[in-house]
């Protein structure tokens, strides 16, 4: 490479690096580049937020970011959990006196025990182990998870979302 090409690519490299330090990512946030937590066909047509939450665990995972990734897996299974009661409407079943959604450890109680519908054994099982991982990321000052915290997770990840997505009429 000549070096006024090797200048023109240097100038170009530096100009790009300054318009994403001045812009910054777009408001709704980039497209995750892999999916190694979730494939996005598994939530594509439900909801754009469950959409975007998808995304977002999976570019927190890409990224190393597994705490984050955690916290993003425990909101999405809270959303997917109340979807499905909303589904039925059952939703009474899942709010305190002041009409508030309950916390996560009562919500999957509520789910668990739910004659409605028949969880598989596997998802019952998963769901504890999911909530806990989200919960010491998302609550815990001194947890910091890794990727061997997600990866042995990542099949119950799949199996509970999947199960709870069309529990709640979604797909």
């Amino acid at each position: 490479m000549s070096s006024s090409a090797r200048n023109t690519f240097s100038a170009a490299k530096a100009i790009d690096l300054d318009v994403r330090r001045e812009l910054g990512p777009p408001d709704e946030g980039l497209l995750a580049a892999t999916q190694q937590v979730l494939p996005r066909s598994l939530c594509r047509g439900t909801r754009g937020y469950i959409e975007k939450v998808v995304n977002q665990a999976n570019g927190c995972y890409e990224k190393g970011w597994y705490d984050a990734c955690a916290v993003m897996v425990r909101r999405l299974i809270e959303t997917l959990i109340i979807e499905a009661f909303e589904k039925h409407g059952l939703s009474y079943k899942i709010k305190n006196v002041d009409g508030d959604f309950l916390y996560l450890r009562d919500l999957i109680r509520c789910c668990l025990s739910e004659s409605t519908w028949n969880l598989s054994r596997n998802c019952k099982q998963a769901l504890p182990r999911l909530k806990d991982i989200g919960d010491k990321s998302a609550h815990s000052r001194r947890y910091v998870a890794q990727r061997g915290d997600v990866d042995p997770l990542l099949s119950d990840i799949r199996l509970v979302v999947q199960e709870l997505v069309y529990l709640a009429g979604l797909k």
